[in-house]
């Protein structure tokens, strides 16, 4: 059975940073394209960051220069490390692994 458990959200000011983690088990990350998505209150959930087998990584336009999507094989969990943090990053941060497979989410609140 695949189980993504995220954590690591929580309440932060502008500027501040946060880090996510996502712990898989049932697959070995390595071999899945990796992605943090996230949807805020009555938008459409979207792609942040992915990292794919062989760990080229992609990035929202929104995010770049200021988050960085990583992972660590030997603990088989993905990061996002979320830097200069803005209100509207404000969401809930999905980790999906490539075949469809989701996490149960983390809320990330930015306040102003």
């Amino acid at each position: 059975q695949v189980q993504l458990v995220e954590s690591g959200g929580g309440l932060v000011q502008a500027g501040g940073s946060l880090r996510l983690s996502c712990a898989a088990s049932g697959i070995i990350t390595r071999y899945y394209t990796m992605g943090w998505y996230r949807q805020a209150p009555g938008k459409q959930r979207e792609l942040v960051a992915s990292i794919n087998t062989v760990s080229t990584t992609n990035y929202a336009d929104s995010v770049k220069g200021r988050f960085t999507i990583s992972r660590d094989l030997a603990k088989n969990t993905v990061y996002l490390q979320m830097n200069s943090l803005k209100p509207e990053d404000t969401a809930v941060y999905y980790c999906k692994a490539s075949g469809n497979y989701w996490g149960q989410g983390t809320q990330v609140t930015v306040s102003s």
